[in-house]
């Protein structure tokens, strides 16, 4: 642990404040101080052996709270954090098993896609692995200007959700044509769904309320495969930090889009960035406090590295494909190449590798 200067124009607080990055091999934070000074702190991700969860064995560590011990949280502020547990999830594909439940005659549209042909000469051409795990034909359909095409059955929806959620799976994502415009139908289904029970359920009117069909779905299915991991390791933290909830305290995350959000309303669409886009609003108020405006910004981590620009705004997109997955939410521009502090170079007799 290392302790750093006070800041004279750092403010006092009621209480501690705690800014985490959670990444793929170390996780670091910074602690405020009541008295407004800065103290940092850093360990690993991952060490089952020591403790269940590096954020929450930091935090213990700076207020010097013994393992067994509870943890003080009514003295804690705020807590906010970029992490990779939704980004770590989609990479290894350790989501949620996913219902889609999509209008009928459109159940392999996402497995089409759009024909891109990034290597057009390639002959064996590998698809990525569809996150859903199974496909709900619905019968119904509204058409583009609001005519209802085919009625909407609730029976056979509903027979068709129970038969899944039967066979154990409990999170869904709800996908109709014109659906970003003309939600009826699509809300009538997620109704049934929390009927019967399940989890997690995720509806592109809400998700990605925008037209085309395939990157509304993509998105939706993303959100229904991520947010149960989210939201579980939420519930964790906040667990251990019950206290500071009913003192007032908050619990916050980094979005993909560089801005925070509260505990509750962090979604899997929105957290596939969460730890990089922290690195560039950090690397920009850094930089801006010293005098630059114009930044190249270069992010070594143990895992990866996250090279960004900035020339006076944020650069930002709205498309993008992360891991193979395409997805339609605002991210901060990133471009990551998986090498960091951590990879190993080897010599195999006939070429260099990096790895693992």
């Amino acid at each position: 642990m290392t302790q750093l200067s006070t800041q004279e124009d750092a403010p006092s607080t009621s209480g501690w404040q705690f800014w985490i990055d959670r990444g793929g091999t170390f996780t670091d934070l910074v602690a405020h101080r009541p008295d407004g000074s800065l103290v940092t702190h850093k360990l690993l991700s991952e060490n089952p052996r020591q403790y269940p969860d590096a954020a929450i064995q930091g935090i213990r560590d700076l207020l010097g709270v013994a393992a067994g011990e509870e943890l003080p949280a009514e003295v804690i502020e705020a807590v906010k954090m970029g992490t990779t547990v939704a980004t770590n999830a989609l990479l290894e594909r350790q989501g949620e098993p996913t219902l889609l439940a999509v209008t009928r005659g459109f159940g392999d549209a996402l497995r089409i896609g759009y024909q891109t042909r990034p290597d057009l000469f390639t002959l064996d051409i590998e698809l990525p692995e569809m996150l859903y795990s199974e496909v709900l034909e619905i019968d119904e359909r509204i058409g583009a200007r609001g005519e209802l095409v085919t009625p909407l059955d609730p029976a056979r929806a509903r027979e068709g959700l129970q038969d899944a959620y039967d066979r154990g799976l409990r999170t869904l994502a709800i996908l109709f044509m014109h659906g970003y415009r003309y939600p009826d139908h699509e809300l009538q289904v997620a109704a049934l769904a929390r009927e019967i029970g399940y989890t997690q359920i995720s509806v592109s009117s809400r998700v990605s309320p925008l037209m085309k069909l395939v990157s509304r779905g993509d998105t939706t299915v993303v959100d229904a495969y991520l947010s149960p991991i989210l939201r579980r390791y939420i519930d964790r933290v906040e667990g251990e930090l019950q206290g500071m909830k009913e003192s007032g305290g908050r619990l916050m995350f980094m979005q993909s889009n560089g801005g925070l959000t509260d505990a509750h309303t962090f979604q899997g669409k929105d957290a596939i960035l969460s730890g990089p886009a922290g690195g560039v609003v950090g690397m920009v108020r850094t930089a801006e406090a010293a005098g630059f405006e114009r930044l190249i910004g270069f992010d070594m981590g143990g895992t990866s590295t996250d090279v960004s620009h900035y020339a006076g705004e944020y650069e930002r997109a709205f498309e993008t494909e992360v891991a193979g997955v395409r997805l339609r939410a605002p991210m901060m521009q990133i471009h990551t190449v998986a090498a960091g502090g951590g990879s190993i170079l080897q010599f195999d007799g006939s070429r260099y590798r990096v790895g693992p």
